[in-house]
């Protein structure tokens, strides 16, 4: 016969188990959740794009109140630099500084002399906040998305 004071411990020790996948679940992961071809449209009204200035190199903005940035970048159509991940490099109160992780371009790929915006979004890291400025890094350019 199993005791009030066994089955109490193995509740809370599976309440505990239960806990600690329903937390990890919940953190955004660091893969893009889209991406495509122009640039993000404008949240709630707000005129243009907060970072960057016209057709830089980079641009990101916060999107969904700052639960998602979109990091822009310039260059071909048919070979756009596309990020995999992100990275937080400096949490916030330390520097805010997250990096945009991209492969490296394929040398034998034809790429068109245009130059069109690429976005891709990504779930705003736990570790960085909308309170302070955050600094994007994509290779050796960077960026500033200002206080959301």
């Amino acid at each position: 016969m199993v005791s009030s004071t066994g089955i109490r411990r193995a509740s809370l020790a599976a309440a505990a188990l239960a806990s600690v996948f329903l937390l990890s679940a919940c953190a955004p992961g660091t893969s893009p959740v889209e991406n495509f071809p122009g640039l993000p449209e404008a949240e709630h009204g707000e005129a243009g794009h907060e970072t960057g200035g016209d057709e830089s190199a980079l641009q990101a903005q916060w999107l969904e109140l700052g639960g998602k940035l979109a990091v822009t970048t310039f260059g071909s159509s048919t070979c756009p630099v596309i990020g995999t991940d992100i990275k937080v490099l400096e949490p916030a109160g330390e520097g805010n500084t997250v990096e945009i992780v991209v492969p490296e371009p394929d040398a034998t790929t034809p790429c068109t002399m245009d130059y069109v915006p690429h976005t891709t979004v990504f779930w705003t890291p736990m570790n960085v906040t909308t309170t302070e400025k955050l600094t994007v890094r994509l290779g050796d350019e960077q960026t500033v998305v200002p206080i959301k």
